[in-house]
């Protein structure tokens, strides 16, 4: 059988191996760019390839078997990689956490109805509020102010530890750098996160606005199709329609 031209050592170049640092123990974890995951030597740590190219996966039919993980497996690997970096910025906090949680929860609901890119709607919908904790150190009363200002340096320090293409980290950063003012940007992947955000802080922003007043809410905030069904039918009890 001939190999996949990817796979086939004879045409790879030099930086097709290379060390990774273990994120047990610092120690280095030689890969071979095909190989998704290799247990670190030193510490037993089952260390994932931050550079494996799944590309192919998209079209070829063996592509699992070959590489070893599917590009959904590859994608929630990543997903949670930025949970465990965003529980550790809060540091514990369990509402900031639960919040990040339920606005991803939210987002995946929304993205399987209005598409876009999974990649992009997870990692913003985990990053978010990544800002908020600088913000306070330094504004303090004015840390929901300038939390669209800390958090894209955080979260793009963090994705690019996972090889991401530059076009995707400025992607993910500009929704969180827009995601309560909506300055600049208006792409699906943006009013997704937007909708889940929105979805989450009701409750809390308005706590005993009338049904007439989360109508006008609903109307005037909501800018997907599925984010708007969901909150008719969570705030106003109405039973969830086509899109």
């Amino acid at each position: 059988m001939v190999r996949c031209p990817g796979q086939d050592q004879r045409f790879w170049k030099p930086e097709d191996i290379f060390e990774v640092k273990c994120p047990g123990c610092g120690g280095n974890v030689e890969f071979f760019k095909d190989e998704p995951k290799l247990k670190c030597r030193k510490c037993g740590l089952l260390v994932t390839n931050p550079k494996i190219d799944l590309g192919c996966a998209e079209w070829c039919q063996y592509a699992e078997q070959c590489l070893g993980v599917s590009p959904e497996g590859e994608l929630n690997i990543i997903a949670d990689k930025l949970k465990d970096e965003m529980k550790e910025v809060f540091a514990g906090d369990q509402k900031r956490i639960e919040h990040a949680l339920s606005v991803l929860n939210y987002s995946e609901q929304i993205r399987e109805a209005e598409g876009g890119d999974p990649l992009v709607v997870k990692a913003a919908a985990i990053l978010h509020d990544i800002g908020i904790v600088e913000a306070e150190r330094k504004y303090d009363s004015s840390a929901g102010k300038y939390q669209e200002l800390e958090g894209p340096p955080l979260a793009e320090g963090i994705l690019k530890r996972y090889d991401l293409k530059a076009e995707t980290i400025e992607h993910i950063c500009r929704i969180i750098a827009n995601h309560h003012s909506a300055k600049d940007i208006d792409t699906a992947e943006f009013r997704i996160v937007w909708d889940a955000d929105w979805l989450v802080n009701i409750p809390t922003d308005f706590p005993e606005a009338s049904k007439e007043k989360l109508q006008e809410i609903i109307d005037k905030t909501f800018k997907t199709c599925k984010g708007r069904q969901i909150a008719l039918e969570i705030f106003l009890n109405r039973p969830m329609k086509e899109c």
